[in-house]
């Protein structure tokens, strides 16, 4: 009899991941080190948080950006906390070659897989965990409450499950 631990499943159920849509990414830092930004609660003018990306975090910021040269995929929206990265992705509907996979099923993995290898490759070390967490998003509901979690996750940072000192 097996008695291995069975798995969580990963993908939502019944999701058609051929079909246009958008997701949340997370991935994080290896042991969660925190050298992607310094985040000072209260210090800009309004008293909100302010975000200053040390030069690992520059570094991947520039490689964010360069996503818009991925057909069929933008970032809408990110934020780069000390120790993790939060993505807002849409996906497009691309046509591959013939018996290509699913689009949605290719560019997330590869996007995430190619940010982290060119920003490995451009600071010449491994500092990323080797995984990420993604979240399909279901509604425009959804969206808007990604997109505020986006906006406000750095003012919550000391309440954060990432926070470390």
């Amino acid at each position: 009899m097996n008695d291995l631990p069975k798995r969580k499943r990963l993908r939502l159920e019944q999701y058609d991941y051929s079909s246009p849509g958008a997701y949340f990414v997370t991935f994080c830092t290896k042991d969660r080190q925190c050298i992607l930004s310094d985040i000072t609660v209260g210090a800009d003018a309004l008293g909100g948080p302010n975000v200053t990306l040390t030069d690992k975090g520059r570094i991947v910021e520039k490689y964010i950006l360069s996503t818009d040269n991925i057909p069929g995929m933008h970032v809408d929206k990110y934020v780069i906390m000390p120790n993790h990265v939060h993505l807002l992705l849409s996906v497009d509907a691309v046509d591959g070659p013939p018996g290509a996979s699913a689009p949605t099923m290719a560019i997330v993995p590869d996007a995430i897989s190619a940010l982290k290898r060119l920003v490995n490759r451009a600071l010449g070390e491994n500092i990323w965990q080797r995984s990420y967490h993604d979240h399909v998003i279901r509604n425009d509901n959804d969206y808007r409450e990604i997109w505020n979690y986006i906006d406000t996750n750095p003012a919550k940072w000391h309440e954060d499950c990432f926070y470390t000192e």
